[in-house]
């Protein structure tokens, strides 16, 4: 089963250490392994305008749960850290290989920990070859890499350099994907990378090279269920009208909301969704969402307004 990924990333910040423990407690005490963070989380509500406040926060916590860390597993990003309060995107720390050093060495240091199990490039950085970052990643403890925000033909030059060198080639993209998709051309709230939607090219990719895919805001952060939140703008098309009206069906025969049988959509797919919530109800609908067994019939007719469906990362092209 695809297991959902407890996204991290307002530990510390706008979610308080004991909130964040609870959550971090109740989604282990479900079976949940998958914990993602950065080391930029979350600059942009930190008093200092610095990240680093979400890895402290994980580092507490597993140092507080003896034998919790065999249990995890630990994911997190560096590159997109400002250089100085103030200076994102202009000035980030990016991709150079001396930066990647630096910021895996303090995000262990942050974390309490002597490895992670992903580390993702939290976006790409065009003025470094792609080649001197992956020589970088060579000698990091970590399990994996994976890319976030990357176009598919930079992602496959990355991993081409790595196969040829024998370096650890990146094996997983992290998107912004949910069941609706925005007009093309634009991009939804809290996307700043003009490749961070999901897109068919990225998907046929990941299928013929067995890639994974995680997916960060797949709920809209929880406009599909939420009636004090609009589903944003950049989804106001016709096609969602008809994906929208299978949504509502498919959630009445099962009982489940919306945001869980979207959820249910992507883990069918093998896509990891990623939740971000701040309280206990919410962890709990998402796992019981990624658990939600869909018919045959019902994901075809949620496919059916686009005519195709997305393939699965794992099948086979």
């Amino acid at each position: 089963m695809t297991e959902l990924v407890l996204g991290a990333m307002m530990f510390g910040t706008t979610i308080d250490e004991e909130t964040s423990f609870a959550l971090l407690d109740r989604f282990v005490e479900r079976g949940g392994e998958w914990i993602d963070t950065a080391d930029c989380y979350a600059f942009w509500a930190s008093a200092d305008g610095r990240g680093g406040d979400s890895e402290r926060v994980l580092g507490r916590w597993l140092a507080a749960r003896p034998g919790v860390r065999e249990r995890v597993k630990l994911a997190t990003k560096l590159g997109a850290e400002p250089i100085e309060p103030g200076s994102w995107p202009d000035r980030r720390e990016g991709l150079a290989p001396d930066a990647v050093r630096a910021a895996f060495a303090g995000s262990l240091d942050r974390l309490g920990v002597d490895r992670v199990d992903m580390l993702w490039l939290h976006q790409e950085d065009r003025s470094v070859p792609i080649e001197a970052t992956v020589d970088a990643l060579s000698g990091l403890a970590t399990a994996r890499v994976g890319v976030s925000n990357f176009p598919a033909w930079l992602t496959e030059r990355g991993r081409a350099h790595a196969r040829a060198g024998g370096g650890k080639a990146f094996d997983a993209f992290q998107l912004n994907a949910t069941y609706l998709r925005p007009r093309p051309g634009t991009l939804p709230p809290g996307v700043a990378h003009r490749f961070g939607v999901l897109s068919d090219e990225q998907v046929d990719y990941a299928s013929v090279h067995g890639m994974e895919l995680w997916a960060y805001t797949p709920l809209l952060s929880g406009a599909y269920d939420n009636p004090g939140k609009e589903i944003p703008q950049v989804y106001s098309h016709s096609g969602n009208e008809a994906r929208l009206a299978a949504l509502d069906a498919v959630a009445a025969e099962t009982g489940a909301t919306r945001g869980q049988v979207v959820l249910a959509w992507l883990a069918g797919r093998g896509i990891r969704p990623m939740l971000g919530g701040s309280k206990l109800h919410q962890l709990d609908a998402a796992l019981d969402g990624v658990a939600l067994k869909l018919s045959e019939d019902q994901v075809e007719r949620l496919d059916a307004p686009d005519g195709h469906e997305w393939a699965s990362p794992y099948a086979q092209p």
